[in-house]
């Protein structure tokens, strides 16, 4: 079976197409400038040169098609005709308290999903605005979702309400939901899998870290706590979001600096975090390498992002009363040995001993970096959430598959 595995956003859309027979990519790309008249369709095939294409793509549903086109194209594609792409995954942010798990789309569905507009409205009218596009290119063919939070669903009471009234959870739901569930998902049962250790006895804490990050405790394979909270902007410092604050400071700046809810919205998710503090970069390459020659602003936004990630891996283990891995997933916790090396340089008190050497290799594949003498195991697990999304889609139509023929 052919998965075509799409994140569609505002004005953009990504997609990979998997075979799922060998879980291989054949082929994948984006659209950027969605709604423009010099719309970039970028596609990739391995082995073969990128092909790059502009024209006007005015909507969603056009995009797709183009996506189709390009798959089918008689040079640049991989598939003979679109009856060969069999099924359909999308990747959704917010799936509130109503999904715990991913689903099939139908109408009720997509009810639900426009129920939580309000719960990320950034992110789920443009999402639906992809699922509307393949219906609308590939009536037939069953489409699924996967949910960022539904990973998060099995965290306590005590972990995901604020001590808030209680009539605002009950009246508009607000708790904490947490984010990149889909990946700390998979790298957790990566670990299991390439540790040979049974994931329900496993203690992890598992760190995100890119762009956005959050750390997740993973108690028997289940998400216990999470940093990022109702929204994205709560935990960790990140590349252009503050994470976690007094709350009081947001009235006070607002009248203090006369800002609007939506300019002290921006400021906190697009103003604050490496980039604000360090005055040079919301990435942390240009971070280090600023750090390196001699900037106290970049040196000063280092050890913030680093202390805060330590503090985190720290409650976490107290909160599960022991840890045995900590893995580090995501762009920045993949490729940057610097900033692992000076996380678990202050994470000594539990057990953590870290091997530099094996620090200091790159490999795509899930790899110890700890030392033999380490009581925790720490990893460089890479993430791949697309394969978990084609993963579940192909799970969810096959069982409907069979479910249809017994019947």
């Amino acid at each position: 079976m052919n998965v075509l595995v799409i994140n569609a956003g505002s004005s953009s859309l990504k997609y990979q197409l998997y075979d799922m027979k060998t879980e291989n990519v054949l082929a994948k790309g984006r659209v950027e400038r969605i709604g423009m008249e010099s719309s970039i369709l970028t596609h990739e095939v391995e082995g073969q040169p990128e092909v790059r294409e502009v024209s006007e793509i005015l909507e969603h549903t056009t995009a797709v098609r183009k996506v189709l086109d390009m798959l089918t194209h008689r040079r640049f594609g991989v598939l003979r005709n679109i009856d060969e792409v069999q099924a359909v995954g999308h990747r959704i942010v917010h799936g509130g308290e109503t999904f715990s798990e991913s689903v099939l789309i139908d109408a009720d569905v997509k009810l639900e999903v426009r129920k939580l507009f309000d719960l990320a409205p950034l992110h789920n009218p443009a999402h639906m605005m992809g699922i509307l596009a393949v219906e609308a290119n590939l009536p037939d063919v069953p489409q699924a979702v996967v949910f960022d939070t539904a990973f998060h669903q099995t965290m306590p009471k005590t972990s995901y309400l604020y001590a808030i009234p209680m009539v605002l959870y009950r009246k508009h739901q607000i708790r904490r939901y947490g984010f990149h569930g889909t990946s700390h998902d998979y790298v957790s049962k990566r670990a299991s899998e390439y540790l040979e250790k049974p994931l329900e006895k496993l203690k992890i804490v598992s760190c995100h870290i890119g762009n956005g990050a959050s750390c997740t405790a993973i108690l028997g394979g289940k998400s216990f706590d999470t940093s990022m909270g109702m929204t994205p902007l709560e935990g960790l410092m990140m590349g252009t979001r503050s994470g976690d604050l007094d709350p009081a400071i947001v009235p006070y700046a607002m009248n203090k600096e006369e800002l609007t809810l939506s300019e002290v919205n921006s400021m906190l998710n697009k103003h604050s975090g490496l980039i604000a503090i360090s005055g040079i970069s919301s990435d942390m390459r240009e971070v280090v390498q600023a750090m390196n020659e001699g900037s106290e602003p970049a040196k000063t936004a280092f050890e913030m992002y680093v202390y805060r990630i330590r503090k985190y891996v720290g409650a976490y283990a107290a909160a599960m009363n022991g840890i045995d891995v900590l893995l580090f997933t995501a762009g920045v916790g993949e490729n940057s040995d610097v900033l692992r090396k000076a996380v678990c340089e202050g994470l000594t008190f539990l057990g953590i001993e870290l091997d530099e050497a094996r620090n200091g290799v790159r490999s795509g594949d899930p790899r110890r970096i700890s030392t033999e003498n380490s009581r925790v195991e720490v990893l460089v697990v890479p993430t791949n959430e697309e394969l978990l999304i084609a993963r579940d889609t192909y799970r969810l139509v096959m069982t409907a598959k069979e479910a249809a023929f017994d019947e």
